[in-house]
């Protein structure tokens, strides 16, 4: 049965036949103005589709008739921020740090590269604000396994630690244990003589401990534990160490020792670069 339309008598309008416990539906109809605005969307969205890559398919998607992709923008976008950039870091690359440092406008240019690319390639060892983690050096603090000074950190990020450059820094600490070169008793005297250095107190020179400290590892960290930055020897009287400062790390790096290995960042990054990284390195708070 059809549905009766009628005049809704306050409003004049017609009804839509609906009728819900006297409450009749008034057909009114969008205004133009509206209705335009959708067609007009409408419209635009097809022409973007025509335009830009938008369609997912099963291996590609639509490429668009004008060719644009979002990589192909940022690759522009990177060039020419490189362009307005080229002026500041070609003067930086022919300066020392120490001549950067002193200049108030190059200086701020440097950090802020600096920052961003010990954030895109440092963060993942050093931590955020080269905070450190076991086995990772604290860039934060004053402790420096090879100095550091600016001349030192340049040095170190540029060939590396380990790394098989031909300049990098390197060290070897003996296997102690592994080696038989001190029995397990031996090994237990001299962690407790470090973990004594660690705690600030030291057993007797006289006693059976601080003879093998002296005779197997005060060549390289010292009489006193204060370390050896020529060969990279870590102060052991220190509040930092690099692997943890309890007794069982200490046995566990006197026995068979870690040696970590830090890439030579000369081979992948220019000199501009190097040198913005070292002063903001340098600026973290450890910096000597």
């Amino acid at each position: 049965m059809p549905t009766k339309i009628e005049k809704d008598a306050l409003s004049g309008r017609e009804t839509t036949g609906h009728d819900w416990d006297g409450i009749r539906e008034l057909n009114t109809p969008l205004p133009k103005w509206w209705l335009y605005v959708l067609y007009a969307t409408v419209v635009w969205a097809i022409a973007l589709v025509i335009l830009y890559p938008a369609i997912p398919l099963w291996w590609t998607h639509t490429a668009g008739m004008l060719g644009y992709t979002t990589r192909a923008a940022l690759d522009i976008e990177i060039k020419d921020a490189q362009a307005r950039q080229a002026p500041l870091l070609d003067k930086i690359a022919q300066l020392s740090p120490a001549e950067i440092r002193k200049d108030p406008n190059l200086l701020p240019v440097a950090l802020v590269h600096g920052r961003t690319v010990f954030a895109s390639n440092c963060t993942p060892c050093h931590g955020t604000a080269g905070s450190g983690r076991p086995g990772y050096p604290n860039l934060a603090d004053d402790v420096w396994l090879w100095g550091g000074t600016l001349d030192a950190i340049q040095q170190t990020i540029t060939h590396g630690v380990r790394s098989g450059d031909p300049q990098t820094r390197d060290s070897q600490m003996p296997n102690f244990g592994a080696d038989k070169i001190l029995t397990e008793e031996q090994i237990g005297q001299v962690a407790d003589y470090v973990w004594a250095l660690w705690r600030g107190t030291k057993p007797a020179a006289d006693s059976p401990a601080a003879a093998l400290f002296s005779d197997n590892c005060a060549m390289c960290h010292g009489a006193a534990g204060e370390g050896n930055r020529d060969v990279g020897a870590p102060p052991l009287a220190a509040a930092t160490h690099l692997y943890g400062s309890d007794r069982a790390t200490i046995i566990r790096q006197i026995t068979k020792p870690r040696h970590g290995v830090m890439p030579a960042w000369g081979a992948r990054l220019d000199t501009a670069t190097i040198k913005s990284l070292t002063l903001y390195v340098h600026s973290l708070g450890g910096g000597e």
